[in-house]
């Protein structure tokens, strides 16, 4: 059985009225606001340590005080950039695009942070309405389209609001009706290069049956990648890993932290914005 526009909107009140109790809650403040369109087209925050290059061998105490420092200045540059750029976002919602994982996951729970915005994860939220993850599953094997339908609903609830980042799911490039429906807000292509989507799939063991191989995970994410690339590719930005790394100077993108990425992030946004403005202005008559 589908999931209902009842049931999908009950589902996403009590998750707002649940994140709003929840001492985890904190962290994210989500500020309520009211019903927001704009004209663009449950896991916790784990920020991975900076990684920095040092010309002499320093003691580890100094060398993790710079460390600490290093990553505190981001995070301020971070919320610092954030603040600047909310009153032009104007409560418009943002839905993360690209392939499922903890980088994508962090990356949304630490912009709706710092945007003091409300953070979902719309599969999450599918599960929830259908009853759990395992009923969701079912519902995927038994009725594809009715699965289908169900992400469309959740989808319509959430772009019907403003001040959310969402990490959208799959479902949501696999159609002309949700692709349209992201542009309530602006949506942004986290591209994170497949090797390491693979490797994230495989240290969760959540997501993998027992004989699934590294390789065997990989070929299964480069045939997802494919298929669902031309559905990424339609998003307002595209917000690359690999790139960051190459401007950051980093050797390894395990260097590339969830703060580098926000900050990328909210770089694009606010060109996305200044370019809307633009355009309203020009509309506007003499």
């Amino acid at each position: 059985m589908e999931i209902t526009k009842a049931t999908a909107t009950s589902t996403l009140a009590a998750a707002i009225h649940n994140l709003s109790l929840s001492s985890l809650s904190s962290t994210i403040r989500p500020r309520p606001r009211p019903h927001s369109h704009s004209s663009f087209s449950k896991f916790p925050l784990v920020s991975r340590p900076t990684s920095l290059t040092a010309t002499c061998s320093l003691p580890n105490e100094t060398t993790t005080s710079t460390t600490k420092v290093a990553g505190a200045d981001t995070s301020l540059q971070v919320k610092k950039r954030a603040a600047d750029l909310s009153p032009e976002l104007k409560g418009t919602s943002i839905f993360l695009l690209g392939m499922r994982g903890p980088l994508k996951t962090n990356l949304g729970i630490l912009l709706a942070d710092a945007l003091r915005y409300y953070y979902f994860d719309s599969d999450s939220l599918v599960e929830e309405a259908a009853g759990g993850e395992f009923a969701a599953r079912s519902l995927k094997e038994r009725d594809e389209k009715g699965f289908r339908d169900s992400e469309t609903e959740v989808l319509k609830q959430l772009t019907s609001m403003g001040r959310l980042v969402v990490c959208a799911g799959d479902g949501a490039v696999q159609s002309s009706t949700n692709l349209g429906l992201l542009r309530h807000g602006i949506s942004l292509w986290i591209d994170v290069p497949l090797e390491i989507v693979a490797r994230e799939m495989v240290e969760d063991k959540t997501q993998l049956a027992a004989s699934e191989s590294h390789s065997e995970v990989l070929e299964q994410v480069v045939a997802t990648y494919e298929e669902l690339r031309a559905g990424y590719a339609t998003a307002d930005a595209k917000i690359s890993l690999q790139n960051i790394a190459v401007k950051l100077g980093y050797d390894e993108l395990d260097s590339v932290t969830t703060e580098d990425l926000a900050l990328e992030v909210l770089k694009e946004i606010e060109k996305l914005t200044r370019v809307k403005k633009m355009m309203e202005e020009a509309a506007r008559p003499f």
